[in-house]
């Protein structure tokens, strides 16, 4: 990619576009009022499951949940 003059600034604030929008939803989850807000951070949780692939089959999994932060 060439200069192109213009650069979001998120990039150049030095963040992620991940990030950037991370920190709009969560200031979007804070501006709601009940019932709404709490739904709404309840949804941001993130349920995912580790795996170790061993000779090319899966070993046990390992199962985490996090929030989208």
């Amino acid at each position: 990619m060439g200069s192109s003059g213009a650069v979001p600034f998120w990039r150049a604030a030095g963040m992620t576009y991940i990030t950037y929008s991370n920190i709009c939803a969560n200031m979007v989850r804070n501006c709601l009022k009940e019932p709404h807000k709490s739904q709404s951070i309840n949804r941001e949780k993130v349920h995912f499951s580790f795996s170790k692939w061993v000779d090319g089959k899966p070993q046990n999994p390992t199962i985490r949940s996090d929030t989208a932060h």
